[in-house]
């Protein structure tokens, strides 16, 4: 993000101390997030973890629905598939571990925590986009994560490196793998803010679920982790799940945004 703000290659917000404020909540719940899900990464199969992922939407309309906001029956019936779905994939996960499945299920709740206080606390900062908003987030993010990861992994660092190193070979290959994973993790999240600006819900939707799709395909063609069959109709019922709800979802704003205008 400095980088685009420096080469003016993206407006810099103006940042002042209630904006700050107003993301302190978001970033915490982003941090929490991210880690919890490199927690599940570090101990399940990637595919099983992007399995589980992909129940966000539940604990989106569960939290929601705690905090007043009310769905049709057909955004409720469409997690259920979601649920039965995840539920199919990790019974039959041959990687199967409790820390994984939690790693990823602590994950869902960060990141819907994360949507929904934004949401709430960033009303009065409609003038930001959404890559500078993303951008500030990650940036909060860093100073929260860093003091921690000293604290809690620092006496383990030399040992983890070393034994990083002795597993890949080169020094210059951990280097480059850590770099490319964090350029390419932040440009799928840049490009993720500018599409959602330039094509409709329903085109976006539909994206998002066939990225679940090729990353869980991906990650069994390049890590070869078993499958068994249940495990994939388990992983296919969750995904299409997934794809119901933004159907469902995208349906009702738009019945709102009409009822809106009618109103007016």
């Amino acid at each position: 993000m400095l980088s685009l703000w420096s080469f003016k290659l993206q407006t810099p917000p103006k940042i002042t101390k209630p904006f700050i404020l107003a993301l302190l909540g978001p970033a915490l719940f982003h941090t929490i997030g991210h880690i919890s899900a490199c927690v599940s990464f570090s101990k399940v199969a990637v595919s099983f973890t992007h399995v589980i992922k992909s129940s966000e939407p539940v604990f989106s309309v569960i939290f929601s629905t705690f905090l007043g906001e009310s769905y049709p029956v057909s955004i409720w019936l469409s997690i259920l598939p979601i649920v039965f779905g995840c539920s199919l994939a990790a019974v039959t996960e041959v990687s199967f571990n409790l820390q994984g499945l939690w790693g990823a299920l602590i994950s869902n709740v960060g990141f819907v925590l994360r949507n929904i206080y934004s949401k709430k606390s960033l009303q009065s900062f409609k003038e930001v986009d959404g890559l500078n908003l993303y951008g500030w987030i990650s940036i909060i993010s860093f100073f929260y994560l860093f003091p921690v990861a000293c604290f809690v992994e620092g006496p383990q660092w030399v040992q983890g490196y070393h034994k990083a190193i002795e597993s890949i070979g080169n020094p210059m290959t951990l280097y480059i793998w850590v770099l490319i994973s964090g350029v390419f993790y932040h440009l799928y999240n840049q490009s993720s803010y500018q599409a959602l600006d330039e094509i409709s819900p329903l085109t976006f939707s539909v994206g998002n679920t066939m990225k679940r799709v090729v990353v869980i395909v991906a990650t069994v063609l390049v890590f070869r982790n078993p499958v068994r069959p249940l495990n994939a109709l388990g992983s296919a019922i969750a995904i299409f799940g997934t794809f119901l709800y933004s159907q469902a979802n995208a349906a009702q704003k738009a019945k709102k945004k009409l009822e809106g205008e009618k109103s007016s």
